[in-house]
């Protein structure tokens, strides 16, 4: 009886330290240790697009070959992540901005781009 009881003990320690128990809660197909600890990250993924003109990318380009075969490709935004000074503001904010948009601020000034995009620049 006491061997039976002892012998259980030792397979379930062993097991526990090999990994091989099951897991106590689960969500889904991940464990909810797991997602809680993802749900609490503070990076937020954001479009590929400019924060003052709202440009985006081209995905209707197309690339010819020699042989006059056409296949789809992508045509991204030069983005550059830019902190820039906000009179009115009395702060910085931090832009993704297009190159457009960046000689757009640098023909006009930001607070005169922005007025001409309609962009708000107190919530960056």
């Amino acid at each position: 009886m006491q061997f039976a009881l002892v012998l259980a003990v030792l397979c379930a320690a062993v097991a526990s330290v090999a990994g091989l128990s099951a897991p106590t809660s689960f969500t889904g197909t991940h464990l909810a240790s797991h997602t809680a600890s993802a749900a609490s990250s503070a990076l937020v993924m954001r479009t590929r697009s400019c924060d003052l003109t709202g440009k985006s990318a081209n995905r209707k380009a197309r690339v010819v070959t020699f042989s006059h075969t056409r296949n789809h490709k992508v045509q991204e935004v030069n983005l550059h992540t830019k902190r820039m000074f906000v009179p009115s503001l009395m702060r910085t904010v931090t832009l993704r901005l297009s190159t457009k948009a960046l000689r757009t601020i640098d023909k006009y000034g930001l607070e005169e781009a922005a007025k001409k995009y309609d962009c708000d620049l107190t919530k960056f």
